[in-house]
């Protein structure tokens, strides 16, 4: 998609979310997902029973702030309209008698995508929740709950059936698990490497899940169960404070011609790997040598290197495997259709008003560009535990 230099950055956001969102969206809205959506994947590897959850539920985490937020004029009644779709997808995903109904059940995969669903709940509640009918209520429920059959690996997972049981805290439900999440939480602590970014695991990878996983769902679980015990609310400033920091790392990580290092695995996730920062603006959180106007230039520059390159989407609408385009090879065994759209996380600022300074702020240069045309920029700093 081409875009005029003078376009508003959010009309160009609005667009790429509806490219990625209304294939999938629409597709469940009629019951037809499993039907209509191919399954590209590693030659060898069958993923045809998880690709769908993860379609649907990673592109909620990232629309979630902007389906719960509020707008004007056409932007509103598109939000409005998706608001819709969103809450019969997930009615379609969750009904055992559906033909879209999502494996929950089988197999590790879907602890990972059950996860995402349950994040996208704490980010939206009363739009994918609380205007949720009640038979619907109840499935999403059941469909949480079963992913409790199967034990995470010792990794970045934990944090996935931790988010599952604080989404199970915030609908009410009395027998959600809080050493699932303390278990998370303490073990990750333990995995702490310093300067803002942790192990995952017992080894660190220098990949982005810091920012895919690891920091948004730290911040997420801790807002949402923090307050129940002393312990947890005492580690919630910690936790923001390296966010913060991780965030000024990954804005520099940006370079002035919009890409980024193709470094570590899940490179199929394309600018979901910019998960943290969006995150960071979106909750106002960023740096204080960062201005919000300059993380929206920088993400819409990696957004427009992505969505424009050639072979980004099929014919009919669906992400293919790529990094920049269609390039099957990066994709790892557990890659398939449904994993791409964990892009979809890069549009949590779209959940700030238009008069908010991400949007409405002039065009600024973020460190990168600014450091290699000789203008002057800010000294990294190192996080000082």
């Amino acid at each position: 998609m081409n875009t005029k230099s003078d376009r508003n950055d959010r009309t160009y956001w609005l667009e790429s979310l509806n490219k990625i969102a209304h294939p999938v969206l629409t597709a469940l809205t009629r019951r037809e997902l499993k039907q209509s959506m191919p399954v590209e994947m590693k030659k060898g590897t069958n993923r045809d029973h998880f690709s769908h959850l993860e379609a649907m539920a990673r592109l909620l985490a990232g629309m979630a702030p902007w389906l719960e937020g509020e707008a004007e004029g056409e932007e509103e009644q598109l939000r409005e309209y998706y608001g819709r779709l969103a809450r019969e997808a997930i009615s379609a995903g969750t009904d055992p008698d559906s033909p879209d109904y999502m494996n929950f059940e089988e197999d590790y995969q879907p602890i990972v995508d059950t996860a995402f669903l349950a994040q996208a709940i704490l980010r939206a509640p009363i739009e994918l929740w609380q205007k949720l009918d009640d038979r619907t209520k109840s499935h999403v429920a059941d469909a949480l709950k079963a992913t409790r059959t199967r034990k995470p690996f010792f990794s970045n997972w934990l944090l996935f059936s931790a988010i599952i049981e604080a989404a199970l805290y915030k609908i009410g439900e009395p027998d959600w698990d809080p050493v699932r999440v303390d278990y998370a939480l303490k073990q990750m602590e333990q995995w702490y490497a310093g300067d803002g970014m942790y192990n995952d695991g017992p080894l660190f990878r220098f990949d982005y899940y810091n920012s895919y996983v690891i920091h948004p769902m730290l911040v997420d679980i801790i807002e949402a169960v923090g307050p129940e015990y002393s312990d947890w609310k005492a580690e919630k400033e910690e936790i923001m404070r390296r966010a913060r920091r991780y965030a000024a790392i990954q804005e520099r990580l940006i370079s002035p011609e919009g890409t980024f290092p193709p470094t570590g695995r899940s490179l199929a996730y394309r600018f979901g790997a910019f998960h943290l920062l969006a995150q960071q603006a979106l909750r106002r959180q960023l740096p204080d040598s960062i201005s919000p106007e300059q993380i929206r230039c920088a993400l819409t520059a990696v957004m427009k290197r992505t969505m424009e390159a050639a072979g980004t989407f099929t014919d009919e609408g669906w992400l293919t495997i790529g990094f920049c385009g269609h390039q099957p090879d990066i994709g790892e065994g557990y890659i398939s259709t449904g994993s791409a759209y964990l892009c979809s996380l890069i549009f949590l600022p779209l959940g700030l008003p238009a008069s908010d300074s991400f949007w409405s702020g002039p065009h600024a240069d973020w460190t990168a560009r600014k450091a290699w045309s000789g203008e002057t920029f800010s000294i990294d700093q190192a996080l000082k535990d």
